[in-house]
């Protein structure tokens, strides 16, 4: 154990024993720090992507709006988020249109799935599936911003 840890514990000790709670996440939990739990940037009004799971590689993208289209270099997501995104984050405001719905093709069509503002996150997209039945990893083409109740039932990102 190394002396930053053995101080945090006493540090945690002493605040308990007078009856305060210490709050730490997961990702301090377990030590990680590069993941996406460890780049959560709290509500921020962004949907985010990344190269590979996990929230690692490039940041592929950013934006506060729509794109739809993003293999053309505008709106938040360039070429290589069209084919290259892994993992994504939905830090958006919360009310309103705060679900963002990502399509596998440009132009708001094709199969969509939708992340959640309480989800936060889908650290591995390998495990996902548009609505038309694709695998979502890698095959990002738009995305916009909706309601809960533009999602259908087994729409949702995990």
């Amino acid at each position: 154990m190394n002396m930053r840890k053995v101080s945090t514990a006493f540090a945690g000790l002493a605040l308990a024993a007078v009856g305060l709670v210490v709050p730490t996440t997961s990702a301090q939990a377990a030590g990680q720090g590069a993941g996406c739990e460890a780049k959560w940037p709290g509500r921020d009004g962004y949907v985010r992507a990344w190269q590979h799971p996990d929230c690692q590689g490039i940041l592929l993208g950013a934006s506060t709006g729509d794109d739809s289209h993003w293999g053309d270099g505008a709106g938040g997501f360039g070429y290589d988020a069209y084919y290259d995104t892994s993992s994504v984050m939905n830090s958006g405001t919360l009310g309103g249109r705060d679900v963002v719905a990502f399509y596998h093709s440009p132009g708001y069509i094709g199969g969509y799935t939708c992340l959640s503002p309480y989800e936060l996150y889908a650290d591995n997209l390998t495990d996902n599936h548009f609505t038309d039945g694709l695998v979502v990893d890698n095959r990002i083409g738009s995305h916009r911003w909706v309601t809960s109740a533009e999602c259908a039932p087994g729409s949702w990102l995990s």
